[in-house]
């Protein structure tokens, strides 16, 4: 919720407060560092056993259960130099806005809970990695100076890496590659990357390298095999580290006694779009969609200046397929969007107008997508802004008779050889609303059509009160990644380095 708007009545707060909180002595004041206190009573094995009981899932997008990951990264344990733990604070799905909102209303949280992934992982730096262009720095930055002197902090030490406005900086492995200090381009791994370190052809050469600088030599990533020296990297996003800190003070139990079997817990919901009161909403996994939209809607007895239109669908950002008025009632929870062939990504909740042209709203994820591809897999890139052309010219009526063929066509090739999941957010996002409103796409064929406006799909840059604001400035970035005013027709990996896929990912 903004900070201006009154508590909803059905909101959780258990680890987003209605009101922030300011300093380390007031979260200390409501048992902050007590997860950290008793993960550092106990033997690890009993913290990770206690985690994986609560059955807490990645709150970044994918879900998979946090316990299971960490233990699968201790797994590949380096004898030679620490493991590190990384913060994704680089948020930057379209109509989210959770994890900047967390920050700046209780970092202790997301701080403490990456400090318990450290004792647990026999770490000693935690980095956080956010967006240079995000306000929340300067909080970030207050509250780590607080904790690094607090006496619960056994003496890890924090980094903070202001990274690039890029979309795919928030995937995991494109995020490693900027704390390494490269462009955050995407890089092939098995799960459990080995990482933030570089690989030096002299394993003597590590007793003279600081743990987690970066060496100059090629990235190795984590295998099955145990003749690597690079530690691996635990990285989880705010919100599910905020969730760790909470887990570990007060129970397994505790934790699940909200939110659905497969899915505990609570969850951070962005809404956004065609509702009145836009805002960050903390919810019991399981809730209904419908009521998740209700709250960010006025009350019976509020009268507003302006009151939108009934949603005619909802974005989920534009990584998962969009949910029609139909599918309101379905419990908001990772297991029930899954089975209606969706995902629950983010929580990121972008609520169209019933009035809008589906066209115009496909136009826009397309042309987001499209831009914000490194250009690494050729046919995302290629094949997304072809689609994403195709798309304009259906809104601005010029568009030639095959035109759905082509766009058919170019949505069945766009992901191939792709090394992340980019491509395949083409298809999945314009694919659903190409399914969902199948006489939309033919009617912008038809003789005289009226031209429609695409609609602008961007990341989210202020939440505040009723104000939601996305990134106009996105309308004049060009698909190289510059604001120039004509493309240069380089892909961003071209451009920026030469840091390429190999001959065998087209």
């Amino acid at each position: 919720m903004p900070a201006s708007s009154a508590p909803v009545v059905g909101a959780e707060h258990r680890i987003l407060p209605d009101q922030p909180i300011e300093s380390l002595a007031q979260y200390e004041a409501i048992d902050g560092g007590a997860g950290l206190f008793g993960a550092m009573a106990v033997e690890r094995e009993v913290v990770l056993a206690e985690l994986e009981a609560s059955g807490l899932r990645g709150r970044g997008g994918a879900g998979f259960p946090t316990g299971t990951k960490w233990r699968t990264i201790l797994s590949f344990a380096s004898d030679v130099l620490p493991t590190t733990v990384v913060v994704n604070a680089a948020e930057g799905e379209p109509g989210t806005f959770k994890d900047r909102l967390l920050l700046e209303r209780n970092p202790y949280a997301v701080l403490e809970g990456a400090m318990i992934a450290a004792h647990v992982a026999n770490a000693h730096t935690i980095t956080i990695a956010t967006k240079h262009t995000f306000p929340q720095i300067a909080r970030l930055r207050e509250a780590i100076a607080e904790v690094s002197h607090a006496s619960w902090n056994p003496g890890f030490e924090f980094v903070v890496v202001e990274g690039p406005r890029e979309y795919l900086y928030g995937e995991e492995t494109a995020l490693l590659e900027v704390i390494d200090g490269r462009p955050p381009f995407p890089r092939i791994a098995p799960p459990w990357r080995r990482g933030l370190v570089d690989v030096v052809d002299d394993v003597d050469q590590i007793d003279d390298v600081e743990a987690g600088s970066a060496l100059s030599a090629n990235v190795e990533l984590a295998t099955d095999s145990d003749d690597n020296v690079v530690p691996p990297v635990l990285v989880n996003n705010a919100e599910t580290f905020a969730n760790v800190a909470m887990i570990i003070a007060k129970g397994a139990s505790w934790f699940r006694s909200v939110g659905t079997a497969k899915t505990p817990g609570t969850l951070l919901c962005t809404v956004t779009g065609a509702v009145a009161r836009p805002g960050v909403y903390e919810v019991p996994a399981g809730t209904p969609l419908g009521e998740v939209l209700a709250m960010a809607q006025p009350p019976a007895d509020e009268t507003m200046a302006e009151t939108p239109g009934s949603p005619g669908f909802v974005l989920l950002g534009v990584s998962n397929a969009i949910l029609t008025p139909d599918q309101f009632e379905t419990p908001v929870s990772h297991e029930a969007f899954a089975a209606l062939g969706t995902g629950l990504g983010s929580a990121s909740f972008i609520a169209v107008d019933s009035a809008a042209d589906p066209v115009a709203v496909a136009a826009g994820v397309s042309r987001f997508l499209a831009v914000e591809s490194c250009g690494q897999c050729t046919p995302c890139k290629q094949d997304g802004l072809e689609i994403s052309t195709i798309l304009d010219e259906l809104c601005s009526g010029t568009a030639e008779e095959d035109a759905l063929e082509r766009l058919d066509q170019r949505l069945s090739t766009v992901a191939d050889g792709a090394r992340c999941n980019l491509a395949a957010q083409q298809q999945t996002v314009v694919g659903s609303i190409r399914r969902a409103f199948p006489a939309a796409f033919p009617a912008r064929l038809q003789p005289d059509v009226e031209p429609v406006e695409r609609a602008l799909v961007a990341e989210l840059v202020t939440l505040e009160g009723t104000r939601a604001e996305v990134d106009t400035t996105f309308e004049q970035k060009q698909p190289d990644w510059t604001h120039d005013e004509t493309d240069s027709g380089q892909s961003p990996v071209d451009r920026l380095s030469d840091h390429r896929a190999d001959e065998s990912n087209p």
